[in-house]
């Protein structure tokens, strides 16, 4: 499966001196990326082009490299370029991009790098316990016991408390987590516990997260 990161940036690049793009990276992926180029959008793979000339280098979840105009530059999670190359930060947004139906993303849980899945039926973030071990997460020390009711039936969960977790911009600290012994998927479920603190809108077949300030 492909992983996908969220909308990550603008980019007001000029080719001539009087005429600029407007281009917006969409989306990436493992090898390839999509573009909003203007009014148009283009999925292209490394080493191929959009008609307008811009061409994907390399590409994964985490950054794309672009060569627009000969210029090759790296790109990555919440960097803005305006057309006259002033970096500036952007806070409190995400977007999300459908993968085989499903809303998915990457992001990071206490700092380390995560794929969730978006499940607006989740109570809480929801993970394995392998996940959990991975993430450094002591759940069976440090979680409380419940129990939950999943498309298997009941089973027994350790409800902990994240330091921070992050999707595309948005950064949350306290959040709640379920953890199960159980294996639950590749993906970490990305629940209530997180969506209720963000406002969710639907752009076409973009779902916008926008932080709650």
């Amino acid at each position: 499966m492909y992983k996908r990161l969220l909308l990550v940036f603008t980019l007001f690049l000029p080719f001539t001196q009087n005429w600029a793009m407007d281009i917006t990276v969409l989306g990436l992926f493992s090898d390839r990326a999509i573009l909003k180029v203007d009014d148009k959008q283009h999925m292209i793979k490394v080493g191929e082009k959009t008609p307008e000339g811009i061409k994907l280098i390399s590409a994964n979840s985490e950054k794309a490299v672009l060569e627009v105009n000969g210029k090759q530059d790296s790109y990555s999670l919440g960097t803005h370029i305006s057309s006259h190359y002033e970096t500036v930060e952007v806070k409190g947004e995400a977007s999300i991009w459908p993968v085989r139906g499903m809303y998915v993303t990457t992001g990071t849980i206490n700092g380390h790098p995560v794929t969730f899945m978006v499940d607006t039926g989740a109570t809480w973030i929801s993970m394995s316990g392998q996940h959990a071990k991975r993430l450094g997460i002591d759940y069976r020390v440090n979680g409380k016991r419940r129990r939950v009711s999943t498309a298997n039936g009941v089973i027994p969960v350790f409800v902990v408390n994240l330091d921070r977790v992050k999707v595309g911009d948005i950064e949350l600290h306290h959040v709640e987590a379920a953890v199960a012994d159980a294996d639950t998927g590749s993906e970490i479920l990305l629940g209530m516990s997180f969506l209720q603190r963000v406002n969710i809108e639907r752009k076409g077949q973009v779902m916008m997260l926008k932080r709650k300030w």
